[in-house]
């Protein structure tokens, strides 16, 4: 593993100035491209030791904040361990950002985002991997159907309403995708039921959509974050191995 170089940087997109955090192998060198959604929780210490963790691995990560538009991280007071049982009212905080980011703004971000990524010095020419956390795995999916001329690996963990009757559910744009997908769903989460697995799956397969995954036992929604009470760590050690290998064949 490379020893790796962080740093808080500024995105511009159509809509403002997006904070985000970037990392990269201490080498100088040009490295493949990563785009990492964060979860309902933010950017915050442990996602950007995630992307730190991916950036080891040979990539150049680009960890947005979501939620620019109502103002850089922090936006909300989070524990150093985030249990919701013990704070109930957290969500309170974060649902009016989450419904305020439409997929059509998160779309015109996406474009900002693999675009900056692009003409980086830092990054390889070629598409990009995505991956995603819970409502980033969302995001990861609908990146994937939206761009895919610049997407060429996207994973989603833990993701929510990714097969939904919404008309603009992510799954409708399996027909676009030209990336390969990895799943790694909770089977403990009621925002991911079975069904909406099993729909997926069969969308995927019918549009003869590259994928992969599957349930993880036993896991929460939320397994792969390691500052949360769904923090499984069994979960997250496949998820580790699983991410890490769709990057090395696709990227």
């Amino acid at each position: 593993m490379a020893t790796v170089h962080g740093t808080d940087i500024d995105i511009p997109t159509p809509d403002g100035i997006a904070d985000a955090y970037l990392t990269h192998p201490d080498d100088g060198a040009p490295h493949p491209a990563v785009l990492l959604y964060m979860d309902a929780f933010g950017l915050r210490p442990h996602l950007k030791k995630m992307a730190d963790r991916i950036a080891a691995a040979g990539y150049t990560v680009l960890l947005p904040n979501l939620f620019y538009r109502g103002g850089r991280a922090p936006l909300f007071e989070l524990p150093e361990f985030i249990d919701p049982a013990e704070r109930p009212n957290l969500f309170e905080s974060i649902t009016p950002f989450i419904f305020a980011l439409t997929p059509e703004l998160a779309m015109s971000d996406a474009e900002a985002y693999l675009s900056w990524l692009a003409a980086s010095p830092l990054t390889t020419d070629g598409p990009a991997g995505v991956t995603g956390y819970c409502m980033g795995g969302n995001i990861a999916l609908r990146t994937a159907g939206t761009h895919p001329t610049r997407v060429a690996a996207a994973a989603c963990f833990h993701g929510g309403r990714l097969a939904n009757d919404a008309p603009d559910s992510p799954h409708l744009l399996a027909g676009n995708i030209t990336a390969e997908l990895y799943f790694g769903h909770a089977d403990q989460d009621g925002g991911n039921p079975a069904e909406q697995i099993d729909h997926l799956e069969k969308t995927l397969t019918a549009a003869g959509v590259r994928h992969s995954g599957g349930i993880y036992p036993g896991a929460q929604h939320g397994f792969t974050q390691a500052d949360t009470s769904a923090y499984d760590a069994e979960a997250d050690k496949r998820h580790w191995e699983d991410l890490l290998a769709l990057f090395a064949r696709t990227l």
